[in-house]
């Protein structure tokens, strides 16, 4: 059983398309789209819910032009902008996507953080990659099937912002453009080569609009579940790990 498998079964399967997972999707859904959520706002949980709501820093970090901003605004179910830019400081998009722990008695609303900031102006300003590090629960490591370049800097960048002793940070690689399959300049030989060498179980992610199962939702369902899976894999990980009485930061 792949990294991947083990994380997805710390969630209940399809509960999103149950009545009571419905009940929780609407929460996140303004007009049958996805609801954008401003600093202070929050869903509104069904009445009665017992659902905690908990918060996670996720930095996004990549070579420049892979993605960061696209994927950003796709799990946000905001438009994709259709030109490239290079982000300028640090941009944070908060997205909230509700979930079923088989080890939690009620659903959680899970607050996902993602901190997107420019390539170059992490090496302009040096204050911005202990900022974006500050605290973070995890890392996605992003490059891009049609940029061969982007995937050969993966080891030495997640060397470079993980190194010893940063083992409680998750990492999360992701292949963005996984549906230009013409231009594809990475085999999924070489993909999956990486993946028995590190460990780690590579996220594909598409840029092209596609059919959705729910409005707004179908798209990013399965990355959302992911992540949020692999994060409360983690926390479940390190609950049972540590000592009785040690707070979890």
């Amino acid at each position: 059983m792949d990294e991947l498998e083990e994380a997805e079964l710390e969630l209940e399967p399809e509960w999103l398309c149950s009545p009571a997972g419905r009940r929780y999707l609407r929460c996140i859904l303004h007009k049958n789209r996805r609801r954008t959520f401003r600093v202070l706002e929050s869903p509104a949980l069904p009445p009665s819910s017992r659902a905690a709501t908990i918060p996670y820093k996720l930095f996004v970090c990549g070579k420049s032009g892979v993605g960061k901003t696209a994927l950003v605004a796709m799990l946000a179910g905001v438009r994709v902008p259709p030109t490239h830019y290079e982000t300028r400081g640090a941009e944070v998009t908060t997205v909230y996507w509700p979930a079923k722990p088989l080890t939690s008695i009620d659903p959680v609303m899970f607050q996902l953080n993602l901190w997107d900031c420019g390539d170059a102006a992490l090496r302009k300003f040096d204050y911005l990659l202990p900022s974006c590090k500050e605290n973070v629960d995890a890392i996605l490591f992003l490059f891009s099937f049609t940029d061969r370049s982007s995937f050969e800097e993966l080891p030495a960048q997640m060397s470079r912002l993980l190194p010893p002793g940063e083992e409680n940070v998750l990492r999360v690689v992701i292949g963005t453009k996984f549906d230009l399959v013409t231009q594809a300049a990475v085999t999924e030989e070489e993909v999956k080569a990486f993946e028995r060498s590190w460990g780690l179980q590579v996220l594909r992610v598409g840029c092209r609009p596609g059919p959705e199962a729910e409005p707004g939702v179908g798209r990013v369902a399965p990355t959302l579940n992911s992540l949020v899976a692999r994060l409360w894999r983690r926390d479940h990980i390190a609950a049972h790990a540590a000592p009785a009485g040690t707070p979890l930061s």
